[in-house]
């Protein structure tokens, strides 16, 4: 019989099992440890298990402008939504988009639901505040014998409408000011006006420095205080304000880092923006973004600029805010009515964005609270224990049936099913921090379900081995040629799975996007162990005596299965050759 020609692997070449399942425990090794490095070794609970609120919203834009719902706006809505639940002091929500037009919002258990309803539900506020005082965004511990003012550093550019980038950042200083007092009397009257200026020189007798009301040096010690450069700080600081009402406010600049502002009342209000866009002035070849205001919000923007460009910096900006955030704060130096221009150190993206946010005057989505659903722990706590009963028992009965009818075979299922466990629980504890994976109740049942997926590519791969020996092959032979057929079949089962999981994922909002991820997820797996770790330890077992005499309680006992004589027997009863008799 001649030999395999060299360099081609003869029908039932082994390969290298050992190296495919040394591979394949050292990437086990690396997600558990990687898993018990990071601290989360238990998967997040989603809010159904953990306790908590869950709250659907719709967004719905005001009539005339339906193309505000869009990407942008849902995905500033979302920060802002996000911002605002933060504040009530909840750690871990999750705020999330899905689809086009619905906000999912997953409060964790000891939250005042009812306050975090209403703060998700309320529409963005944009106002234009004029700016009283302007300081880098750390704390600033004041003199006792003066107030907190920027030193009055004009920037001398000329340009109309200067952006943030380029205004001063104020540097504190401990000596009075005319600014100083500009300030405090801006703090008092809804409009502010100040008072002192540098061409009014003081009297020869200066009178004696007013005393602020109780609620003008609250605010000043507050903005004192303010350390913008903390999250948890500058978390929606203008909460509970009234637009007649001055406050204080962080925002980045163009170099981005924080500033923190001392701002007085509303001028404008958002709504008085008709359009605003990002657009690339050929002429000085840089992005500016353009205003055009309605009527009334003309003459309301003529009356704060014609105010404001009379004064020195910083007191001559606007702030445009955002829901307590300050996204842009240009300077004034002249009187601005219908339509204004911001210029500064804007890319085309920041133009766009800020044009974005001015056109649809503070966003104008309104969201109606599809649904509110609320779960105790103790609740979610009785579903996930049945579901693991389920589980168990659906477990144990799987089991019995690979042990009843595979025997020795089942060893190799069993150790199957529980690689697949552990790489499955690895990497929901793994895409818990990672990417916001919360295990639900959807979610126990897909992995549940995956049991039955995983033990069917099992008895493909047994089922086809054991035919194999039915036509009267010995193990070895038997378990390579079963595996490209065995193969073919798993992967058309598994993708059929993964497609029906991600179409399932897709299309459906909620909670089914839990179950449709985590069947994806283990099928997935499922690929993973029969290729590297069941096909390689089959291949080993092969090898042993027990496996490949075909001892009864192999499960591969040719008399049981019926096999037909061995091949070498059935060509020696084949017509002997003439020069031999």
């Amino acid at each position: 019989m001649a030999a395999p020609k060299k360099g081609r692997k003869a029908p039932g070449a082994q390969g290298r099992p050992g190296r495919t399942l040394a591979l394949m425990l050292i990437v086990m090794a690396a997600l558990l440890g990687g898993m018990f490095w990071s601290g989360d070794t238990t998967p997040r609970l989603g809010i159904d298990l953990a306790g908590g609120t869950t709250i659907t919203l719709k967004a719905v834009a005001e009539p005339g402008k339906e193309s505000a719902v869009n990407e942008t706006n849902m995905n500033t809505a979302v920060g802002i939504i996000e911002r605002r639940v933060n504040g009530l002091g909840v750690s871990e929500a999750e705020v999330q988009t899905q689809g086009r037009e619905n906000i999912i919002v997953n409060i964790p258990k000891g939250t005042n639901s009812e306050q975090a309803q209403q703060q998700v539900g309320t529409t963005a506020q944009l106002f234009f505040r004029p700016v009283l005082n302007v300081a880098a965004g750390g704390p600033v511990t004041p003199e006792p014998t003066a107030s907190t003012s920027p030193s009055a550093s004009p920037s001398g550019k000329g340009d109309d409408g200067k952006d943030k980038a380029t205004a001063p950042s104020g540097t504190p200083t401990a000596s009075p000011t005319t600014q100083g007092r500009a300030v405090t009397d801006a703090l008092k009257a809804p409009s502010p006006t100040p008072t002192g200026s540098a061409s009014n020189p003081p009297a020869a007798t200066p009178p004696p420095a007013p005393t602020p009301d109780p609620a003008t040096a609250a605010l000043q010690q507050k903005f004192t205080e303010l350390n913008c450069l903390d999250k948890s700080a500058r978390v929606n600081v203008a909460r509970g304000t009234k637009p007649e009402d001055p406050i204080v406010a962080c925002g980045k600049n163009s170099a981005g880092q924080w500033e923190k502002y001392l701002l007085g009342p509303a001028e404008v209000d958002g709504r008085d923006v008709d359009d605003a866009k990002g657009v690339l002035d050929p002429q000085r070849g840089m992005w500016i973004v353009q205003m055009d205001f309605t009527s009334e919000g003309s003459k309301k923007f003529s009356k704060i600029t014609s105010k404001l460009s009379q004064q020195p910096s910083p007191q001559n900006q606007f702030a445009i805010v955002l829901d307590g955030d300050v996204v842009s704060a240009p300077q004034v130096n002249q009187t601005l009515s219908a339509s204004a221009e911001i210029s500064g150190s804007f890319t085309q993206q920041s133009a766009q964005d800020l044009g974005n946010i001015l056109s649809f005057g503070a966003l104008p989505l309104s969201f109606d609270q599809q649904s509110v659903t609320t779960v105790t722990a103790a609740l979610g706590g009785e579903q996930l224990k049945a579901g693991l009963i389920a589980g168990a028992i659906g477990l144990a009965l799987v089991v019995i049936y690979l042990v009843a009818y595979y025997r020795g075979l089942s060893i190799v299922a069993l150790l199957s099913l529980l690689v697949s466990a552990i790489l499955t629980y690895t990497l929901m504890s793994l895409l818990g921090p990672a990417i916001g994976f919360a295990l639900n109740l959807p979610a126990v049942c897909g992995a549940i379900v995956a049991i039955g997926i995983t033990a069917d590519s099992f008895i493909v791969y047994f089922e086809r081995i054991r035919d194999e020996i039915r036509e009267g092959r010995t193990l070895r032979p038997a378990v390579e040629r079963a595996w490209p057929r065995a193969r073919r079949t798993i992967l058309v089962s598994d993708f059929v799975s993964f497609l029906a999981a991600a179409v399932l994922f897709i299309v459906t909002v909620g909670k089914v996007q839990g179950f449709a991820f985590t069947l994806g997820l283990t099928t997935l797996l499922d690929v993973v162990v029969v290729f590297f770790f069941t096909k390689p330890l089959m291949t080993l077992l092969a090898r042993r005596k027990f496996f490949a005499s075909g001892h009864p309680w192999s499960g591969l006992d040719p008399k049981r299965l019926g096999a037909k004589p061995p091949l070498r027997s059935r060509r020696v009863s084949a017509p002997i050759d003439p020069k031999e008799a």
